[in-house]
């Protein structure tokens, strides 16, 4: 497992990015995709079943690559995986493929990427039900303050929507929320991760320095064992 260099930038959810000089990254592979993982410099890797690439067809194949490279030694966590209400396919498979994914996590133990749109009461039912031993990183979050504190109640860890973290009315959230439970994330767009870090810094009034630690800090927790 390729880990972060002190310092680095940790992005913990990107795209197809390639390797960028003081930046940590967590690539997601999907397994319509065909890619595997690789041992690069500053990259690692999770992968699992997008649900908007997701049919009945597809998903015994798919399923079938998630377990072949979930114990790979640089693939850090399964997903991203999980629920969307707009796009993708129809509940009921979604919520089989999102089971599959939590049972593999928990069998290599290893932390779960969850895709949410709309399904709070769906990720948090299926929580409630399998009582994952391991933590789920909900990425790409733009909620409301007390729906990311029910999420972190239940042991989740949040990252947060490149787009939305830039906004000023992000700003009241991130501060009440435990620094410890939180990453950033680029998600494969143009922004520059550590243009997010300086925002996220100012708004908790610390130097962005004492976030790369608590960023990493919050990395070593999660991914090493």
């Amino acid at each position: 497992m390729i880990l972060p260099a002190a310092g680095d930038y940790i992005d913990i959810h990107n795209h197809g990015s390639g390797s960028i000089a003081g930046v940590f990254q967590v690539e997601n592979l999907m397994t319509h995709e065909n890619r595997i993982p690789s041992f690069e410099t500053g990259l690692t890797f999770s992968i699992g079943i997008h649900p908007w690439y997701l049919t009945r067809d597809n998903f015994e194949h798919q399923i079938k690559k998630v377990v072949e490279f979930s114990d790979h030694k640089n693939i850090i966590g399964l997903g991203e995986t999980g629920f969307d209400k707009l796009k993708g396919a129809d509940p009921a498979l979604q919520k089989e493929a999102f089971e599959a994914h939590v049972k593999i996590a928990e069998d290599v133990s290893k932390p779960l990427f969850i895709h949410c749109v709309r399904a709070w009461e769906e990720i948090i039912s299926v929580h409630k039900k399998l009582h994952p031993s391991q933590p789920w990183i909900i990425h790409g979050f733009r909620g409301k303050k007390e729906l990311a504190q029910q999420l972190i109640s239940k042991g989740m860890y949040l990252s947060f929507w490149f787009d939305f973290i830039m906004r000023y009315e992000s700003t009241q959230l991130v501060k009440s929320l435990p620094p410890d439970r939180i990453f950033l994330e680029t998600d494969g767009s143009d922004t520059d991760i550590r243009t997010i870090y300086n925002k996220v810094a100012d708004d908790l009034g610390l130097p962005v320095d004492n976030l790369i630690r608590i960023i990493h800090s919050n990395f070593n927790k999660l991914f090493v064992k």
